[in-house]
């Protein structure tokens, strides 16, 4: 069995690698970099952050996810021999550049939060420090990479969340914007507490369970609706769940099932489910679960789908739905609700000379004002290992969790915390160190393990889906000066100008 593993793992690294992805960026990030090259700057040290600045707005989380990617990403950086004649063709840098571009490949170093850590608004989840033509051409793709896959992790944890501990299959590879949504977006949804996916190829990539039963169009390929149910519960007589709603649910689809599963009893077999995709799904649920119960099939399951999000699940729990697992496509591959996680990747140093120069951005919204130098973030937890309130810090600040440490709110700091009895974790990991990958990347068993420990640290007032209690992000000390006495110097030269 692990032998298999690794030779699936070995098939799905080939075809990632395969696919080259450094052109996939944005034309100024290359004019940006000929820029730096004419003006002498190639060398130059930078400091960058990707970090996202709200949640939805019924969330008070994210979950992390696209580290993996962004790991092949960076092994595979490099330009082609037709990459390079592409760029010449758009008569925009010379040759000098391109002898540059040729050679390129990442050098630096990364830090990253873990996929599944839940993550919150302005921490770093991703940190680079490289010389600046690097650490500029990676920024859209890892944008890209980590956005989405964070965005549909989310979105699932929050289904999940609804279901209340039911199985969540992810059903939306049809609907998912082409298919790297539909791949990637899987896997997401598996990191945010799905159970499985109906998407095959994921299933293969990733080793993660896939389901599915059949369509409308079986029973409408049949002269009847019983002669399709006997035909699917011949061809899979230990795992027959039957689509009840082709017709008529109440009164042809469920009696048509019953009779199906006592056939199949009859013949050592027992059925597994029937599945509701559409109609008033509480009423259905509830006469069909009375109907099996009283054919004597009561460990039948009750499989829902059909335009489902975490909204109508909580609905239907609050209606007395008698579902037991649930399928959620659309609305979960696309994020229905929110179509992007809003992640931006901005500057908060350079290293001249071995000195830190810490970079601030500045704006009359306060909320896109970034926060300056080489960070990292913390996760304080309570003496119950329950999730407390994160720190982001200046990378170089020490703490004694033997002594008091304050927090307080970055805006309001009248709104503080002393805390006394805690212990504190840095989510931010190295990855790679002087370009060397120095991260094994996790299975995908170990990074829903990982994932579930996180929802458990998390207290449940701020997992609810309406109004969840605001969990703090705060800034120490070091970080919090830093930030205030580069807004005055930059003031006060603006006074002067």
């Amino acid at each position: 069995m692990q032998a298999a593993l690794l030779r699936r793992k070995d098939h799905f690294m080939s075809i990632i690698s395969s696919r080259n992805l450094t052109m996939m960026t944005d034309l100024y990030q290359l004019t940006m970099m000929y820029g730096y090259y004419k003006k002498g700057m190639s060398k130059n040290l930078a400091v960058f952050d990707l970090f996202f600045r709200n949640t939805n707005v019924n969330s008070s989380y994210a979950v992390m996810a696209g580290t993996e990617s962004v790991v092949e990403y960076i092994k595979d950086l490099h330009f082609s021999e037709e990459d390079l004649e592409y760029l010449r063709s758009l008569k925009l840098f010379d040759e000098g550049f391109l002898d540059v571009l040729r050679e390129l490949h990442f050098t630096g170093e990364l830090y990253a939060m873990e996929e599944g850590t839940l993550v919150y608004p302005y921490e770093p989840l991703v940190r680079v420090i490289a010389p600046i033509l690097e650490a500029q051409l990676i920024e859209t793709a890892m944008l890209n990479l980590v956005n989405h896959q964070t965005l549909i992790a989310t979105k699932a944890n929050r289904v999940c969340y609804a279901a209340h501990g039911e199985n969540i299959m992810e059903f939306g590879l049809r609907r998912a914007q082409g298919p790297d949504a539909g791949i990637y977006g899987a896997r997401a949804a598996m990191i945010g507490g799905c159970f499985g996916t109906s998407n095959v190829l994921t299933g293969q990539l990733y080793n993660v369970p896939v389901s599915g039963t059949h369509a409308h169009s079986w029973v409408m390929s049949f002269p009847t609706e019983l002669d399709a149910f006997r035909a699917y519960a011949e061809i899979f007589p230990t795992s027959c769940m039957l689509l009840v709603d082709t017709y008529d649910t109440l009164k042809s689809g469920v009696p048509n099932a019953i009779t199906v599963f006592r056939e199949l009893r009859e013949k050592g077999y027992e059925g597994t489910g029937i599945r509701l995709d559409s109609g008033d799904l509480a009423y259905l649920s509830k006469r069909a679960r009375e109907m099996l119960d009283d054919a004597g099939f009561p460990n039948i399951k009750i499989c829902a789908s059909g335009d489902l999000d975490e909204n109508v699940i909580n609905s239907l729990h609050m209606q007395g739905a008698r579902i037991d697992s649930w399928g959620v496509g659309t609305k979960l591959i696309t994020s229905d609700d929110r179509p992007a996680l809003g992640g931006v990747y901005k500057m908060s140093a350079e290293i001249v000379n071995g000195v830190v120069m810490p970079k601030i951005k500045i704006s009359e919204n306060t909320f896109k004002i970034t926060n300056p130098g080489i960070k990292t973030v913390y996760r304080i937890y309570d003496r119950d290992r329950m999730a407390i309130a994160d720190l982001i810090a200046l990378r170089d600040e020490k703490f004694d969790t033997s002594k008091p440490l304050t927090i307080y709110h970055p805006e309001y700091t009248y709104k503080r915390m002393t805390l006394t009895d805690y212990t504190m974790r840095e989510l931010l990991v190295p990855i790679f160190v002087n370009g060397e990958l120095v991260y094994k990347c996790p299975t995908m068993a170990e990074i829903t393990d990982y994932a579930k420990s996180e929802m458990d640290s998390l207290w449940e007032e701020s997992k609810r889906l309406l109004n969840p209690h605001v969990y703090r992000v705060d800034l120490s000390d070091g970080l919090y000066d830093l930030k205030n006495k580069l807004i005055r110097e930059h003031r006060e030269i603006a006074q002067h100008e």
